[in-house]
């Protein structure tokens, strides 16, 4: 499991890059920096790359669901890339835990996703 956090329009775009499958201590890891964001900022923007991902362990699992449950409204936009029917199907799961505007890309169109993501004339 590998990832990497990028920031955007001064930190207020976090993009993660994931692969691999998720764990408990990758949360432990760069949840504390998109934590730090939202206190600055309030809201933020997400973008998840997703490369040859395998889904999450029990641990991370439960990670996921606390910072949906706590950040439920902090999200202002989250868009997904993926390179499968099933990563795209986690931008509908995904909805009834969030109120952020999701849109899923395919790999082919990450460069389209982080300008979806990163439009500041748009506010959902």
């Amino acid at each position: 499991m590998s990832f990497t956090i990028t920031e955007h329009d001064n930190g207020k775009v976090i993009e993660i890059a994931i692969s691999g499958k998720l764990t408990s201590e990758a949360y432990e890891a760069f949840l504390p920096a998109i934590e730090s964001k939202i206190d600055e900022f309030g809201k933020v923007r997400m973008l998840v790359v997703l490369h040859d991902f395998h889904g999450w362990d029990a641990g991370a699992l439960w990670e996921d669901i606390k910072f949906d449950w706590k950040h439920h409204s902090h999200i202002e936009r989250l868009a997904i890339v993926g390179e499968s029917n099933w990563e795209k199907g986690m931008s509908v799961f995904c909805k009834p835990f969030t109120s952020a505007t999701i849109q899923y890309f395919d790999v082919a169109d990450v460069d389209k996703a982080r300008a979806w993501v990163t439009d500041v004339g748009a506010t959902g």
